[in-house]
């Protein structure tokens, strides 16, 4: 597949590794980057361990959103409101704990330690590498050319890997006080007394979960008529179930009007004339790509709302250019950022690659409980095979360990009527550690009949996969037939 996309065809004499360069290499490099987050910086190790030669530039942090202001820090957070938990409940476990209270001087201390160790890895990869790293802000200057800090980095190809930032409401500004976005919300010094979440989506559960573990009162306000809009109806209906027990309150199929200070926080007034009123709000709709006055579409690259348009081998319609990440719109997630670098990576270098199948990418919310999935909904199933479909629920409540680790959930199976499995949705403690095995499950075609033939081991949340299985291939053990 890589015969359309030619090697350069040429290893360079590795050079000494400069955080700061100061002059533009005299000859082009293999391959200039711009852009050193999850997509761009795994390009350049991959692209860098073929042989190829590689300018990365990033105006702010190698490791991007996801490391410092996004996937890393979010699961600190909600990890030290997982053991806060444990200390509120521990009763139920025959433990006699309590808590004394949130001291986030020291949650942020623990959350900004694990970003530094794993920043200051990531730069030892880099310089192990021998990549030649740019810190300052770049720009497109043409399709084989990138300019920062008054230098021009000439490339045989470039790759755009600008990312995305925190999109907002039109008419609603943020002030990083009283309405603050995701990456705001990270920075926090205190524990709000209380909060409102604008947008039910994978980010706005996740903060609902951490800060309700903290002791905020939270609501969140989401447009469609279903938390975690995207996920399989049956698992956002589980997951508005745990939230009810949890006590996160959430209004559903409502769109805001505005958004208004008040004496001591914020008030929300909504299309239906419902107000909420809170001590902050955190405006978590989504995120949008940073493509704006960076050169592109005067380089010739085809762009739309935005986003820069590839094919599946992610080239632009420029073919000395390329383009990852959340900047194309492809799922915004970390590890896709990864793949899609790597594919290039090992495209430019002549390997044969095969084009990223989107719908086999495990997809994680990590709140508690947590939400994962790989492959198609029902919903989406019924629209490709019909009635030529067949689905289970097997509920957690049937599971050892989960009812020793307390969780409530299901996982649920949708396969093509004597095929494969098309569709791996779960919902419980702990069930993102579960998704690589529904991954192999879905990407390998497997039949029930096949994974039930499996052990799984015992006691072990894994048997959930197995157990489900099992029941659809016809013969249950710990589930009604």
């Amino acid at each position: 597949m890589g015969a359309d996309h030619p090697p350069f065809g040429r290893t360079r004499e590795a050079t000494d590794y400069e955080e700061h360069v100061v002059s533009a290499p005299t000859s082009p490099a293999d391959l200039v980057i711009l852009g050193g987050g999850s997509g761009g910086y795994a390009a350049a190790l991959r692209a860098a361990e073929l042989g190829l030669s590689v300018v990365l530039i990033e105006k702010d942090k190698v490791g991007g959103t996801c490391l410092h202001r996004g996937c890393i820090p979010t699961k600190a957070l909600l990890h030290s409101g997982e053991v806060a938990d444990s200390a509120r409940e521990g009763e139920q476990f025959g433990v006699k704990t309590s808590l004394a209270g949130i001291d986030m001087d020291g949650v942020n201390a623990y959350k900004d330690g694990v970003v530094s160790r794993l920043y200051k890895g990531l730069q030892g990869l880099i310089k192990s590498r021998k990549i030649t790293y740019v810190e300052g802000e770049g720009r497109l200057v043409s399709p084989t050319a990138v300019s920062v800090n008054g230098e021009t980095y000439e490339g045989r190809h470039v790759l755009l890997a600008t990312g995305s930032y925190s999109r907002s409401i039109p008419g609603v500004e943020l002030d990083g006080v009283r309405v603050i976005d995701s990456e705001q919300a990270l920075g926090l010094d205190r524990v709000p007394t209380s909060a409102i979440i604008l947008g039910g989506g994978v980010i706005g559960c996740e903060f609902a979960s951490a800060w309700k573990s903290f002791g905020v009162d939270v609501t969140i306000i989401e447009g469609l008529k279903h938390l975690v809009p995207l996920e399989d109806e049956s698992s956002s209906k589980l997951l508005e179930r745990a939230f009810r027990r949890r006590k996160i309150n959430f209004e559903l199929g409502n769109l805001v009007s505005s958004v208004q200070p008040t004496e001591n926080g914020v008030k929300v007034s909504l299309q239906n004339s419902k107000e909420f009123e809170a001590e902050i709000v955190l405006v978590a709709v989504g995120r949008g790509p940073v493509s704006q006055g960076l050169g592109y579409e005067e380089a010739g690259v085809a762009m739309d709302r935005g986003y820069v348009l590839v094919d599946q081998y992610c080239q632009t319609n420029v073919p000395t250019i390329s383009a990852v990440g959340d900047l194309i719109p492809t799922l915004q997630l970390a590890h896709v950022g990864f793949g899609e670098g790597i594919l290039v990576a090992e495209r430019l270098a002549g390997l044969p690659v095969v084009p990223i199948d989107y719908a086999g990418v495990p997809r994680v919310t990590y709140s508690e409980p947590e939400v994962a999935s790989v492959g198609l909904t029902e919903v989406q199933a019924r629209e490709e095979y019909g009635d030529e479909i067949e689905t289970l629920v097997y509920d957690l409540g049937g599971n050892g360990r989960s009812q020793i680790l307390k969780t409530q959930g299901a996982v649920k199976l949708i396969r093509q009527k004597d095929g494969p499995v098309v569709g791996v949705h779960m919902v419980g403690s702990r069930v993102g550690e579960l998704v690589a095995e529904a991954q192999l499950i879905f990407n390998w075609e497997a039949l029930p009949d096949e994974v039930a033939a499996l052990i799984h081991p015992h006691p072990t949340q894994s048997e959930a996969i197995g157990e489900a299985h099992l029941a659809l291939a016809g013969k249950p053990l710990h589930a009604h037939s």
